[in-house]
């Protein structure tokens, strides 16, 4: 999970290098992230089927070498071009890694024990966000951003190495007599909701995760090393927001009602980002804040997930709530870069606010018609 969207975290964290050395501007840096999650928005319906029929493990390890490549050509990028390519290229593990890991641990985990579990494997995502914006971070400012990702490749083959080595074999799938609606593309009941939800949520968490980096260096004024800390502070907030939230998720009763608190809570932090301008020391607690709240809600979202799936149909449902949430990257970012192009950033993380509440009016409205998950 954590090599899946790495590409995104370290174009994120090293934003004020790219900005300079490639002269890439603050609306093409968030056209980086549409363009990633565009691709993985469009292929993680397809991307579900095909864990569904094909395995998780042979999965999971495709996309870790797929993400090493994506990562290698991001560090031999010269320009704007091969750098967007690059991009696009890693939403293909994007749109594997969610239906593939809930797979497996529907698979192999008592159901007790996936509430904890599923928030261990989503904070893997923040996880990346902390490797990106810390020590990668900090090894670009020594070996430079392109020795730097060239680091997150090879980790990437390692990783690819081991879970070949390390994951038990996948099952064979017996025949293809599923039922027609079983191949769906379209999201029914709770997996609907779940999916309009996510793609609110994501359109919040793309600005921040995108746009933070900058955010502090162009109006905090903070040093790109300490402006990527920002990133990393969100990340160790999201690993611990995850893993918390999840094992409350574990019973399906509050399950249903975490969502729209937790989006409430990320209303909050956007507006404590907009206030950072004014004292620059909130911007941390902002940071905390939508990694607790924010990128948390997302975690629990798989877990309802995995509550509410079908038989055989846990890798689909997934993959179109993640369809959901990847279409909200690729669409919040460059609406928050045309205000970033002209320094209007406190609009910016009004939007964001804005885009939070939407995604909590949602998650409200469900949780009252559901009533505790009564209904589908």
């Amino acid at each position: 999970m954590a090599f899946s969207m790495m590409q995104l975290f370290l174009l994120g964290a090293l934003g004020p290098r790219l900005v300079d050395e490639l002269d890439v501007s603050p609306t093409l840096l968030g056209l980086t992230t549409t363009v990633g999650f565009g691709a993985a928005a469009v292929l993680s319906p397809v991307g579900g089927r095909v864990v569904d029929r094909v395995g998780p493990r042979r999965c999971l390890v495709a996309l870790l070498l797929v993400c090493a490549v994506a990562l290698a050509l991001i560090g031999s990028a010269p320009g704007a071009g091969l750098l967007l390519a690059a991009v696009a290229l890693g939403g293909l593990p994007q749109a594997l890694a969610n239906p593939a890991t809930n797979k497996a641990i529907r698979a192999t985990v008592p159901p007790e024990r996936r509430g904890s579990v599923t928030g261990m494997k989503q904070s893997g995502v923040q996880l990346g966000a902390f490797a990106a914006g810390l020590p990668l971070a900090a090894l670009a400012g020594v070996a430079g951003w392109r020795g730097a990702v060239w680091t997150a490749a090879g980790a990437a083959v390692v990783a690819a190495a081991w879970a070949a080595r390390a994951l038990p074999r996948d099952v064979p799938r017996a025949g293809s007599s599923a039922p027609g609606a079983r191949s769906s593309f379209v999201p029914r009941g709770a997996i609907a909701w779940l999916a309009v939800f996510s793609l609110l949520l994501g359109c919040g968490i793309a600005s921040v995760n995108t746009y933070l980096s900058l955010y502090g260096t162009q109006r905090l004024g903070l040093g790109p090393t300490a402006a990527g800390a920002l990133v990393a502070v969100l990340g160790v907030a999201g690993v611990a927001g995850r893993v918390g939230w999840s094992r409350v998720a574990g019973q399906p009763a509050r399950a249903v009602w975490l969502p729209g608190g937790l989006a409430a809570g990320a209303v909050g932090a956007a507006l404590l980002l907009a206030g950072a301008s004014f004292a620059r020391p909130l911007a941390w607690g902002a940071a905390v804040a939508v990694g607790v709240f924010a990128v948390a809600a997302n975690a629990v979202s798989m877990v309802l997930v995995m509550q509410r799936a079908t038989t055989g149909r846990a890798g689909q449902d997934s993959a179109l709530v993640s369809a959901g949430f990847f279409a909200g990257f690729a669409v919040g970012p460059p609406l928050f870069g045309l205000l970033a192009e002209s320094g209007r950033y406190g609009t910016g993380w009004l939007l964001v606010a804005g885009e939070f509440a939407g995604a909590c009016a949602v998650a409200v409205w469900w949780a009252v018609r559901d009533r505790g998950g009564e209904k589908r």
